[in-house]
């Protein structure tokens, strides 16, 4: 029998490869074809798998005991996803390399924190203030090119991605503060289902031809398995283990993979300064999710008393 924290460690590492899977097969299929057409077969393969899933777990029998204010969450959880996917496939799309869209997505667990303290009256360790800045200084040199104009500053594509960091932690702080006794595959379903509503009210009102290559469908199929549906719920089950801060860590190495895929599936490779600011990002995301860990939080309320 494995030991629960082993196979917790073992759900969170599969879910980062998973998950890093994403970027990869996501751009291969928006480099073919349209972003709404995209959006609409990608959710419709996560919702038919997550619906699947939900009734072989049989956990549609909890639908019926939901309360009102955990049906208001769901709602409330499901426009948050529809804006915070929304501006991750837009990133996707803009943003050449998937490696540097992986970098700069690390600013999600900087912003995190950070509302943890304003939300949740957290406090920030100097492990996790010391980590921000990394991370926030990686992110700047990532996205940095130059330019006369404030304009052209940054890449096309950086202020897409931290729109998509900042509503994707309002959706984390929302599950933090709401979200009880609501299963792993309430969650995803509920996410993937929202998220395939939107996508058919873009193609009944834009009108995009369905018709789309054959590689194209195989990308978008084998992504939505692996992210969407995997991931996702590995994730989750990964908590059930392991502590939510050790499961973070491991989450955080995913731009290794993302940069790994880049350069196997694409044979593009970041520029040497977005290497560097990539490096500091994952230091400081690293440096963040350590300092939640048991034996820090220990170290620190000792060092108070």
């Amino acid at each position: 029998m494995m030991p629960d924290r082993i196979k917790g460690y073992a759900f969170a590492i599969i879910a980062t490869i998973a998950f890093s899977n994403i970027y990869i097969f996501s751009k291969a299929a928006l480099n073919e074809v349209h972003l709404f057409q995209f959006a609409f077969y990608w959710f419709a393969l996560a919702a038919a798998l997550n619906v699947g899933w939900l009734f072989y777990r049989r956990h549609n029998r909890f639908l019926r005991v939901l309360t009102g204010a955990q049906k208001r969450v769901l709602l409330l959880l499901g426009v948050l996803e529809i804006i915070t996917t929304s501006f991750f496939f837009l990133a996707i799309q803009i943003i050449p390399d998937p490696a540097v869209t992986g970098f700069m997505g690390n600013l999600y667990p900087v912003i995190l924190t950070g509302m943890g303290v304003f939300f949740l009256k957290e406090k920030f360790s100097l492990m996790e203030t010391v980590g921000a800045g990394l991370a926030l200084v990686g992110a700047f040199v990532v996205s940095y090119q130059g330019g006369a104009r404030l304009s052209e500053l940054f890449i096309p594509g950086a202020g897409v991605v931290l729109l998509n960091a900042i509503f994707a932690a309002i959706a984390s702080v929302v599950v933090k503060l709401n979200v009880r006794n609501m299963t792993p595959e309430i969650i995803n379903t509920n996410r993937s289902v929202w998220l395939l509503g939107f996508s058919v009210l873009l193609v009944l009102f834009f009108r995009p031809s369905l018709a789309i290559p054959l590689s194209a469908l195989s990308n978008i199929a084998i992504g939505a398995f692996l992210g969407p549906f995997v991931a996702l719920l590995l994730i989750y089950y990964s908590f059930h283990y392991i502590e939510v801060s050790k499961s973070s860590i491991v989450q955080s190495t995913k731009v290794v993979f993302v940069l790994i895929g880049s350069v196997l599936y694409f044979g593009s490779f970041p520029a040497l300064h977005q290497l560097l600011g990539g490096l500091l990002t994952l230091i400081g995301v690293l440096l963040i999710s350590a300092a939640k860990l048991p034996y820090f939080n220990r170290a620190r309320q000792a060092s108070k008393n």
